[in-house]
């Protein structure tokens, strides 16, 4: 069901891409998943849900992660053209370790 004329597959697909700029800026900056919590005031495994996608840090969260980071908050949330069209860049690489596999749960 849209929200507010946005489909969920859009929204789906924009907290995949936060996670993965989120976790490529955060190795890219040279932070720690447990450095990045104790600045939320938040437990590790909280975080790691921001990372994984299973969670989505408040607007409170978001704008205090842009700012350790040294990025605007729609560099997280891949507002590119809009940065591209305000004339800014962001010097983060991308590229990033890739993921240890989640472990398989026995039933």
């Amino acid at each position: 069901m849209p929200y507010y004329g946005i489909s969920q597959e859009y929204v789906l697909r924009r907290n995949i891409m936060f996670k993965d700029r989120l976790r490529a800026t955060r190795i890219s900056r040279k932070y720690t998943a447990q450095q990045m919590a104790d600045h939320l005031d938040t437990g590790l495994r909280n975080y790691q849900k921001y990372e994984s996608g299973d969670a989505r840090p408040t607007f409170e969260g978001l704008v205090s992660l842009a700012d350790l980071l040294n990025v605007p908050t729609d560099f997280l949330l891949e507002r590119d053209e809009y940065l591209s069209a305000l004339g800014v860049s962001v010097d983060v690489s991308l590229t990033c370790p890739p993921r240890r596999p989640r472990p398989q749960k026995n039933h």
